[in-house]
C-alpha cells in the first residue's frame, strides 16, 4: 500500500511541477505582453504592481528593497516610470534629504482599467472555486512569495553554484 501511494504521490508531484512550470512561463509571458502593450518594461511593470501595494509614498531604496534591485537600477527604473508618467518625485517634507516616489492617481487609473479588461477571465475562472479553495490557493501563493524571495536571495549572494 505505501509503495502504491508513494508512486501516486510521486506521479501528482510530477504533474504538479510541470503545471507549475506552464503556469510560471505563460505568466512570465502574458507580464511581457502587457508591458509591451504599456510601453514599459516588465521590471516596470511589477514595481507598479508593488507600488499599488504600498500605503504610501516610498523612496528609491524602498523600490530597490521591494524589486531586489540595486539601487542605482532602481532609481533607473523610476526614471523610466517618471518619464511614462506613472511616478513623481517629492522631497519628503518631514526629512528634505529623502525623496519620495508617489504614483500618479490619473495614470494608475488607467492602467486599473486596463487590467479590468484583462483581468476578467480570471476573475470569473476564481469563482468555480469555493471559499475553501480560495483560501488554499491564497496561502500557496503566499507561502510561494516566501520561498521565492529566499531563492532569490541565494541566487543574487551566490549561493548557488553555476
Amino acid at each position: 500500500m505505501a509503495q502504491e501511494s508513494s508512486g501516486t504521490r510521486d506521479r501528482l508531484m510530477n504533474e504538479m511541477f510541470a503545471a507549475s512550470r506552464r503556469y510560471m512561463a505563460s505568466y512570465a509571458l502574458f507580464n511581457q505582453a502587457l508591458a509591451d502593450h504599456l510601453q514599459l518594461h516588465p521590471t516596470d511593470l511589477q514595481c507598479l504592481n508593488l507600488l499599488g501595494l504600498e500605503d504610501r509614498p516610498v523612496t528609491t531604496g524602498r523600490i530597490a528593497e521591494l524589486t531586489g534591485l540595486t539601487t542605482g537600477s532602481a532609481t533607473r527604473l523610476v526614471d523610466r516610470l517618471e518619464r511614462a508618467g506613472y511616478v513623481t518625485r517629492e522631497r519628503d517634507a518631514h526629512d528634505r534629504r529623502r525623496v519620495l516616489v508617489s504614483l500618479v492617481p490619473e495614470r494608475m487609473a488607467e492602467f486599473g482599467a486596463l487590467w479590468e479588461r484583462v483581468g476578467g477571465p480570471w476573475a470569473a475562472m476564481f469563482d468555480a472555486y469555493s471559499d475553501d479553495e480560495i483560501a488554499l490557493l491564497t496561502a500557496h501563493m503566499r507561502r510561494t512569495v516566501e520561498v521565492s524571495a529566499g531563492q532569490v536571495e541565494r541566487l543574487r549572494g551566490g549561493g548557488f553554484d553555476a
